[in-house]
Order: structure tokens, then sequence, then C-alpha cells
């Protein structure tokens, strides 16, 4: 089995569980332990990438770009990756990443709709950054589509893929038929993204490494939206234990997680009703407190405005939608 290559997004996804209030010299330290603790490659960008920061999305306390400029300083081996959501980053936020020391994008489409990254994955490659096709919300649509949409991405420039369980709703059968699809359609490597809504993070993530990712995210504390991604002390630990080399020293990697990351929590990353529920129903992981907001704001139970995105299959880039669906099932009586 070839060395898996861990993907750190603590300073991407991670925001989304501390309200996006990352400052430079949070990102100097996690970007200095993790380049010491030896991982590849490390992700900082608003939760939902470049461009994210707005009313929508919520607003990052720090500029992002600085946050990309001060983990860049402290790292040399470990390569600054940011996240691309064509139509909230533009090429313009991208080459801005790129001058702040970033050397990766991994440009995020939903699954079905991989040719909105046409143009972001050749700018990219024209600015010299290594591009990466992700695929998110991967359990709305058969392996086989998956397959389709990757071999799109591979066309446009991209150096690898990843598939994200964004609402972490898969079973590991379901992540190793799509990675075993998309790795017979490709001739790049596949990556694998999970959340941890129905505590299968970790599980998924094992599911995709044996049916061939060389790619895996995680997060320190398992930092995350909604339940959390897969924790990436224990990745790191469950791979040696496996036999499996990643390169990434498991005592360091435990150490940064609990005296660097611990003090920044806001909440336990644990699976409480809303993160169970967001698994549950199929639903995009960062819509939790966007839906903890709403069910506040109309006197609802958040469980029943989580179902009723799950009935509408409802994706990332909707979160402004979430406010018209609870109005409407207050006056329906709280129920769809």
């Amino acid at each position: 089995m070839a060395k898996i290559i861990l993907v750190d997004t603590t300073m991407r996804d991670g925001s989304h569980a501390i309200r996006h209030t990352y400052e430079a010299a949070q990102a100097a330290a996690i970007a200095e332990g993790l380049e010491e603790a030896g991982v590849p490659i490390l992700e900082v960008a608003h939760g939902d990438g470049l461009g994210g920061s707005s009313y929508t999305y919520g607003f990052s306390k720090s500029n992002e770009f600085d946050l990309v400029r001060a983990a860049a300083s402290k790292v040399r081996r470990t390569k600054v990756a940011v996240l691309l959501l064509p139509g909230i980053g533009t090429i313009e936020d991208l080459k801005q990443a790129r001058d702040a020391g970033a050397s990766v994008v991994r440009v995020a489409t939903h699954v079905t709709e991989a040719d909105v990254s046409a143009q972001h994955i050749a700018a990219a490659k024209e600015l010299g950054m290594m591009a990466v096709g992700f695929l998110m919300m991967v359990h709305m649509t058969s392996p086989e589509h998956i397959a389709e949409e990757a071999a799109k991405m591979e066309s446009y420039g991209a150096d690898y893929i990843n598939l994200a369980d964004s609402a972490g709703y898969l079973m590991p059968e379901g992540v190793t038929d799509r990675i075993k699809a998309v790795r017979a359609a490709v001739k790049i490597p596949v990556g694998w993204h999970a959340h941890n809504n129905l505590a299968l993070a970790m599980a998924n993530s094992l599911a995709a490494v044996e049916a061939g990712a060389e790619y895996v995210d995680g997060t320190l504390r398992g930092l995350g939206a909604g339940a959390g991604n897969t924790q990436l002390e224990v990745l790191v630990g469950v791979l040696n234990r496996r036999d499996i080399e990643t390169g990434v020293d498991f005592y360091r990697v435990m150490d940064l997680a609990q005296d660097v990351v611990d003090p920044l929590m806001q909440r336990p990353q644990v699976v409480d009703n809303g993160s169970l529920m967001l698994g549950y129903a199929g639903v995009y992981s960062s819509f939790l407190l966007h839906v903890y907001a709403a069910a506040e704001k109309f006197g609802l139970e958040p469980r029943d405005i989580l179902v009723e995105l799950g009935r509408r299959g409802m994706v990332g880039g909707q979160e402004d939608m979430i406010i018209d669906v609870a109005y409407q099932l207050k006056q329906k009586g709280g129920v769809a």
C-alpha cells in the first residue's frame, strides 16, 4: 500500500466550529506544529473557502490572506492549501492566496457540478499551484456518476480528486464503492474527506484507505462543521497500528492538539442531536449553526428543519434558504 498523505483542515473546516474566529498568531502556532509533526499539507481559509467571509456564511474575525500568510511563514516542507468554491471565491482571490504563500488549491463543487471548476483549476495551474478537484456531498449520487464528474476534473488539469462526505451520511461500504469507482475512472490519485455526524468518520476514512485512497483529510481534535471531521491525531495512531506509513510524528501531533487546539475550542466536538440529524438526513454539515439560529428565531425544533432540508436535497451554497425553510415550517405549525 502506498504512503498515505494526510491533509490537515483544522484551519479551514475547523473554522466552522469556532465561528471563524482564528487569529494570525493562532494560525502560525498551528502551522508551526504541523510542520514539526511532518504533516504534508495544511489548509487555511474561511470554512466556506476563499471569499466566504460574508453575511451569508459568517464573517471572519481576521482577514483570510493574513491567516494564510501567517501559516506560510512557519512552514518549509508543509504545503499551504486553500479551498475555493466557484461562485464564492474568485480567481483574484486565488491569486492573492498564492501571493500570501498558498501553493495548493482545492476547487470544490457539488458532486454533480464538476464543470464549474474548469476555469479555476486552469487558473491554478497557470499560477503554478497544485490543483485538487474537490467533490462535495458525494452521498447524493451514484458511484458511477461521481466517476464521470471526477474524470471531468482530471481533464481540466486536477492533480488529484478528493471526495467529501460533507453530510457525514455514508456507511463504509458506500465509501468503498465511491473510491473504487473513481480510481477506475481516473489516472490521478484519489482522496477522502469525512464528517463524523454518524460517528463513522474514522471507519469511513479506513474504508477509503483500504479502497485505495492516497490522500486523507483530518483535523486536530476533530474540529469541524457538525460533529467534526476525522480526528487527525487519532487517525495517525490508527494508521500506525495498521502499519500504514504517513510520515507524521504521532506524539508531536497529539501534543499540538492538546496544547494549541484544545484552548481554542468553544464546545466539545461531539455527536449531539443536531449533528446526528445532519448525518441521518444527509444535510451539509456547515448548515448546523445556521439551523440553530433559525430554530431559535422561529421557535422551532432544529431536527424538524434539518429533516426538511434533507427532504429538499439542499446543498452547500444555499445557506440563505434555511431561514425561508424555517419560516415555511413555522407557517405550517412546525412540521413539514
